[in-house]
């Protein structure tokens, strides 16, 4: 794998270097690649020896020898660029536990089914459903240092959309306002290129991830699709006259798929200073006709601790993102609960809640189907009204406006916090006055609080950028305070 630079780099070597020992993986330079990123100099990881030379700081061409070492009384000499076989994974000190959350902007993500930083995730889902859109949102507003963006078997539009857009979008580092597209690299290898190509496109991708791991930074990597990936395999397979599997894929797909997925990870990277990296791999999958026991889809799952599912019905809704709450689920939730003890303490129990909410109208559905809403006990109108809520202004969020395309993870907890809030005070209502001469009713309820379900609906409304953190996090304060003394003078 060539790492290609600009013709001309600063390279921050020092004198004082000469003589002393180095391994593999040790920091020597430093490049200047953007304001964005620190390219740094590695000693590539099986090389270790004495420094006989070290270029001075200046401007040098990837292919000029910048280090001289010296083992066993040999010499070897060493440019900027490192060559690395693709297939081969990166040597790291250790494997550590994953603990901080992948935010991707996404409340429907952020809040039912996170993954985190060094995770796996795939999103499979039929055509129209929106994978490319999650995958580009999350190259876009996720909190990773670097992106890796790999166009496996899909169309050329999409890559141009990339390369198209990304210049355009920013993000603010260190009071500056810097371009997205600073961080990311494309891999494009789309429909119309070569069948090897395309299967190697996955292994470039996550040696690129890797190399930039190996730096230090927290890298995501998103690979869309792995089916296309999966269906050159089938091809090359076929050519080499292997015996076939289910739906003639190679009886190796899935140890294949397996040896993809677990080189993610969060890492002790190699060699000086010590320093921590991540690797998180976000793979779209798209089974034909959205079947998911397709044997890609199938196999993927066996491997993956994420999976966000999406919904062709609830796509044809125009209900974006078309994630499936019911069946979608991830595995990190035990890992990630010190990180909300210690920065959103009241966040879990309410995810917890609202999962609860979202099962129950599923269950009433069927009963609201046959019999309709008014024979529904009163606290169950509660949560079908509280459920639509949860559905239509907080699951759904409008990636083309500027108040919605990202949600900070703040925003998420507050809008959350007041939902719950709203169904525990009006249960509680209800519940309390079932006994009593006057009743409180949902209908009631609906009839004296239109403006505070108004509010309720609106919160999303807020912009991030605009307002700041401060301002929604009191305007939200203010709408729960206004909700209880609603609550409170109508049960007097």
């Amino acid at each position: 794998m060539k790492i290609k630079k600009a013709n001309l780099v600063m390279c921050m070597g020092s004198q004082g270097l000469v003589g002393s020992h180095i391994t593999g993986g040790d920091i020597y330079g430093i490049v200047y690649e953007n304001s964005l990123i620190k390219h740094k100099i590695m000693l590539p990881p099986r090389n270790r020896g004495t420094v006989t030379y070290i270029a001075p700081p200046g401007n040098y061409d990837t292919s000029d020898v910048v280090l001289e070492l010296e083992f066993e009384g040999i010499k070897e000499k060493f440019s900027m660029v490192q060559v690395w076989p693709v297939r081969q994974v990166r040597p790291v000190t250790e494997k550590l536990p994953a603990n901080h959350p992948l935010l991707t902007g996404q409340r429907v993500l952020d809040a039912l089914f996170p993954c985190v930083q060094g995770g796996t995730t795939a999103i499979p889902g039929a055509f129209g459903c929106g994978k490319t859109v999650i995958s580009q949102s999350l190259s876009k507003y996720s909190n990773s240092d670097v992106i890796i963006y790999v166009g496996c078997g899909e169309r050329g539009n999409e890559m141009s959309e990339v390369l198209r857009d990304f210049p355009e979008l920013t993000m603010e580092v260190d009071g500056k306002v810097e371009s997205i597209m600073k961080r990311t690299a494309l891999v494009a290898n789309t429909s119309n290129m070569p069948v090897a190509a395309r299967e190697a496109s996955i292994y470039t991708g996550i040696t690129l991830s890797e190399y930039f791991r190996d730096m230090g930074y927290n890298v995501s990597m998103m690979a869309d699709s792995t089916s296309r990936w999966a269906e050159a395999l089938r091809e090359i397979s076929g050519r080499l006259a292997e015996m076939p599997a289910d739906s003639g894929y190679p009886a190796y797909l899935g140890a294949r798929l397996a040896s993809f997925y677990e080189r993610a990870g969060r890492v002790k990277c190699l060699g000086n200073p010590e320093r921590e990296g991540s690797v998180s791999i976000v793979g779209a999958v798209s089974p034909p006709g959205g079947d998911f026991s397709d044997p890609v889809t199938s196999a993927t799952l066996g491997i993956v601790q994420v999976f966000w599912g999406l919904d062709k019905k609830l796509a044809q809704r125009k209900h974006f993102p078309s994630v499936n709450w019911l069946i979608s689920y991830s595995k990190y939730m035990r890992a990630l609960d010190e990180y909300y003890d210690k920065h959103f303490t009241e966040f879990v129990p309410l995810r917890t809640k609202a999962k609860e909410i979202l099962q129950e109208e599923e269950d009433l559905a069927e009963i609201v189907q046959l019999v309709g809403k008014a024979s529904l006990a009163e606290t169950d109108k509660i949560t079908l009204e509280v459920a639509k809520l949860i559905k239509d202004d907080f699951l759904q969020q409008n990636g083309y406006t500027p108040y919605d395309r990202f949600c900070p993870f703040y925003k998420t907890v507050g809008m959350l916090s007041n939902m719950i809030a709203f169904y525990d005070m009006a249960r509680r209502a209800v519940e309390t006055t079932a006994q009593s001469d006057n009743k409180i009713t949902w209908s009631i309820i609906r009839e004296h609080m239109g403006e505070i379900l108004y509010k309720l609906s609106s919160m999303k409304f807020k912009d991030p950028v605009k307002d700041g953190e401060a301002k929604i996090k009191a305007d939200y304060a203010q709408l729960l305070e206004d909700m209880q003394n609603a609550f409170r003078s109508l049960e007097d």
